[in-house]
């Protein structure tokens, strides 16, 4: 386990206070969290571990604010924490056995997608509209779907959230902002569980970003509710942009090595005396 220091705390804590901020109006707090714990010298592992008990703080206060605003009730909410939950934990259950490589080099385009979406929907306002799906089938299938995702993966779930309560069940902004961090928050609990016994979680690093988090959650719930459609949906679509670019990013390395590796081995081949595929 790192040792912390009071500094890098403070650091953190303070970009836990920005991306809860973001976290609450948009999703993709992640975004900003893991890469400045690995910036802090926090291996990957440690650093993703870590953000589940943080996030699980921004997307609790967030939930909070939203359901004292009036925007939740509890009654049609079970189902979708419970589900959610469920969801996360056998998504977390299936990473120890099934490889990532292939859904991460397709979500940076399954968020540019997402991204126009927002950037061009008419649908995306703070107004209702008609639903295309059963609330009782939602339930049972987007909302496990896509916990699932978030304990097996993670980037892009508020982004997958909203997408899923605006399209399929015609909420507006705000009360699909609302649900999708009541969604989220049960995932993130989920995880955490699933995660706790790993051993990787650094806890008092995550409780205090945790706090941060916590707070500027709750700001950006009251400043999502006040700004509406006007807020959320410019940076709904920064933000899917964002992941995209730093996942591709992400993945430059390997690309890298999928345009050189076949030349060197066309090269031993024929050094070795058989046919090259080159």
């Amino acid at each position: 386990m790192q040792d912390i220091t009071l500094q890098v705390v403070a650091a953190l804590s303070a970009t836990a206070f920005c991306a809860g901020f973001i976290d609450a109006i948009a999703g993709g707090g992640g975004l900003i969290t893991i890469p400045a714990m690995t910036l802090f010298g926090i291996d990957p592992i440690t650093a993703v571990a870590t953000n589940k008990l943080q996030a699980s703080f921004g997307s609790g206060s967030a939930t909070l604010a939203f359901a004292r605003k009036g925007f939740l009730k509890w009654r049609d909410l079970r189902s979708i924490v419970a589900l959610s939950a469920c969801g996360s934990l056998l998504g977390a259950l299936a990473l120890t056995w099934m490889p990532v490589n292939g859904l991460s080099a397709v979500l940076p385009v399954l968020l540019v997608v997402v991204a126009i979406y927002f950037a061009l929907s008419p649908r995306l306002s703070d107004e209702a509209s008609r639903a295309r799906m059963s609330p009782q089938l939602f339930r049972l299938t987007a909302v496990p779907l896509i916990g699932a995702y978030d304990g097996f993966f993670g980037p892009g779930t508020g982004s997958f959230f909203m997408l899923a309560f605006v399209s399929l069940l015609g909420f507006g902004v705000v009360q699909a902002t609302a649900h999708t961090k009541a969604a989220n928050f049960a995932s993130n609990v989920a995880g955490l569980l699933a995660l706790g016994l790993s051993g990787h979680i650094l806890w008092p690093l995550g409780f205090a970003m945790g706090a941060a988090q916590f707070a500027g959650a709750a700001l950006g719930a009251r400043a999502a509710v006040l700004g509406g459609a006007r807020l959320v949906r410019p940076l709904l679509v920064t933000v899917c942009l964002a992941m995209a670019a730093r996942l591709v990013a992400d993945r430059l390395p390997d690309l890298r090595n999928l345009f050189t590796k076949p030349a060197q081995t066309g090269a031993l081949s024929v050094d070795e005396g058989r046919p090259s595929r080159l």
